[in-house]
């Protein structure tokens, strides 16, 4: 069975991933409804985890469906 997950790929998973949270974080911490910093990091943070999550998730699809493809294609 060929292994798909190399380090290399965790690394740039890695990366790719906490350059979206950081960057979904101020884009979400203005709209948060409160003055109190505390408040703001927590329910900025929380909103940031969920779509950090999904984000994780599309990656994870996109490679599957592009090493599909791929596949596919050296089939022909």
């Amino acid at each position: 069975m060929e292994k798909f997950t190399t380090p290399l790929s965790l690394v740039i998973d890695a990366i790719l991933v906490a350059a979206f949270s950081v960057f979904m974080f101020f884009v979400i911490r203005p709209h948060v409804q409160t003055e109190n910093p505390l408040f703001i990091v927590i329910w900025g943070g929380g909103a940031t985890a969920c779509m950090t999550g999904v984000f994780w998730l599309s990656i994870q699809m996109f490679r599957v469906v592009l090493r599909a493809q791929l596949a596919a294609k050296r089939a022909k």
